[in-house]
């Protein structure tokens, strides 16, 4: 057993509980969540801003934290989005500091590079965190690598390791990017046909686990090799591709969110028009990990199993689809 303790955010979630639970044989790991819930590994019921984070990690003898608690989906109340995302970040580094924690992993996004037009075709650590501003998430992940890089100037003692994931699927995964490939038809506003880039969920975990166990630093994008562009994607699925006009489809997200329908805004339908594509080059190479699938192996496999869609995928395609 390692003499290494960690403790996880948000260890109640999508990622935090496969995390917890396969660490939890190697290692000492405890949990913090709104909700916790049963797992092989203690949980404590706590938010990330509470004050008294640093008094647990301190009476725990804490040395690793990995930071994992974050808001996922755009809603309507940006202000807790900004709490949670924002606010609570800087207490976990604050609580690291006063506690003496060694090393601290952080989920970013490939969000935190913004969905912009004139994006590079392939997004690379050292290229600009534009995020934007109409979509809170994507804003909010820039300001905490901010943040972060702010910290490693001021308390360069405590190892930073920093992911940026791009679209995670896996077998139970539900979200909205789920949601964009369950309806009858796959949606691309503009026909733009901007790629998208998946990673399987058990790489995301066998990341992180391979950070903490070697205690490395620096920046990555997470990703899995190669993109899928929606029209691929509707083939994959069997299904038809739209390519509605760009108004027409802020038209209606308006209507909707007006009405309080969705909580989709018109803004964000740059979304789908502008996909950050991550490259994983540095991952591979400087990091030293190789995920287990590619975008197009992540992709078909959460389409069978999480959508139970039989996918109808040519031998190209499977083997992962470049752009």
């Amino acid at each position: 057993m390692s003499e290494k303790k960690v403790l996880i955010t948000g260890a109640s979630g999508y990622v935090g509980h496969q995390l917890g639970e396969l660490l939890a044989g190697e290692m000492a790991v405890v949990g913090v969540d709104l909700r916790p819930r049963p797992a092989a590994f203690p949980m404590f019921q706590m938010d990330i801003c509470d004050g008294a984070l640093g008094e647990l990690l301190r009476a725990e003898g804490v040395t690793h934290v990995v930071h994992l608690a974050s808001v996922m989906a755009a809603g309507r109340d940006r202000d807790l989005e900004y709490r949670i995302d924002v606010e609570g970040t800087e207490n976990v580094l604050k609580a690291c500091i006063y506690a003496g924690v060694e090393h601290v992993t952080v989920t970013s996004s490939g969000a935190a590079y913004g969905y912009h037009a004139d994006n590079p075709e392939w997004l690379q650590e050292h290229h600009p965190l534009r995020g934007n501003p109409e979509f809170g998430y994507s804003d909010h992940k820039r300001l905490v690598e901010e943040m972060l890089a702010a910290y490693r100037q001021r308390y360069p003692r405590l190892k930073q390791l920093v992911f940026r994931p791009c679209s995670i699927v896996g077998a139970t995964t539900s979200n909205k990017i789920g949601e964009l490939f369950s309806g009858r038809a796959i949606l691309d506003p503009g026909g733009y046909n901007s790629p998208f880039v998946f990673v399987w969920d058990r790489d995301v975990v066998r990341a992180i686990q391979f950070g903490v166990q070697r205690g490395a630093d620096g920046v990555y994008n997470l990703a899995g090799d190669g993109a899928l562009t929606p029209r691929e994607i509707a083939r994959l699925l069997g299904k038809p591709l739209r390519t509605p006009p760009v108004w027409l489809v802020k038209a209606l997200l308006w209507i909707g969110y007006s009405l309080r329908l969705t909580d989709r805004q018109p803004g964000q339908v740059m979304f789908l028009q502008y996909r950050p594509v991550l490259s994983n080059r540095r991952l591979k190479e400087e990091l030293g990990f190789v995920p287990e699938k590619t975008s197009a192996e992540a992709f078909i496999y959460f389409a069978r199993e999480a959508l139970d869609i039989r996918v109808a995928a040519d031998a190209e395609i499977a083997e992962g689809t470049t752009v």
